[in-house]
């Protein structure tokens, strides 16, 4: 099991390509190439996720889709208002368990878990080479970092991406970092 303990998202404009990067409490980095396609594929699946997510949650009565999408966006911006964007990622991994160079990520598969977590199988598929994969369990507050940071990169990357209303265009923190442990960086 990985415990994340950053995660970083950044835009590489030579690559035209969104790098992911996590690295985990003993000190492992992983790291994955999210092109526009998988993007364009990827993240409605991950808002539509989020708030289904976020409505299982024990105490939560939300009556319809709009009721649940409001209640996910008042999270995620509560989760935001919490977090400090100050702390850099930090790039002293010991370990690359998935190699050197980043996963193109062909393939992602979401799933909710029993325990209130977003399952994400991310994965590589070629001609020429074995399947590589990498399963991310994520909890509700991480997903929304996640989902902020990458919304970020999209705004920088101008692939014609339309954000969500509470991603900032301008503003690109650096890093943000929650109370508990995981951190995120951009």
């Amino acid at each position: 099991m990985m415990n994340i303990h950053q995660l970083s998202v950044s835009y590489e404009e030579r690559q035209d390509r969104i790098l992911l990067r996590l690295n985990t409490l003993d000190k492992q980095e992983f790291r994955f190439w999210l092109t526009r396609r998988m993007c364009l594929r990827l993240m409605p699946a991950i808002d539509q996720s989020v708030v289904r997510l976020e409505a299982s949650q024990p105490g939560v009565a939300a009556p319809d889709a709009s009721s649940q999408k409001m209640l996910t966006e008042i999270k995620r911006d509560a989760f935001l208002q919490k977090a400090d964007f100050s702390t850099p990622f930090e790039a002293t991994a010991e370990q690359r368990p998935l190699g050197e160079e980043p996963l193109l990520i062909t393939d992602a598969q979401l799933s909710l878990q029993a325990g209130g977590g977003l399952l994400i199988t991310f994965q590589e598929k070629s001609a020429d080479a074995a399947v590589k994969s990498c399963q991310l369990n994520l909890q509700a507050s991480l997903v929304h970092g996640l989902v902020h940071l990458i919304q970020q990169a999209l705004v920088k990357a101008e692939w014609g991406f339309i954000t969500a209303p509470n991603a900032p265009g301008a503003a690109e923190p650096a890093a943000l970092v929650s109370e508990t442990p995981p951190r995120y960086t951009h």
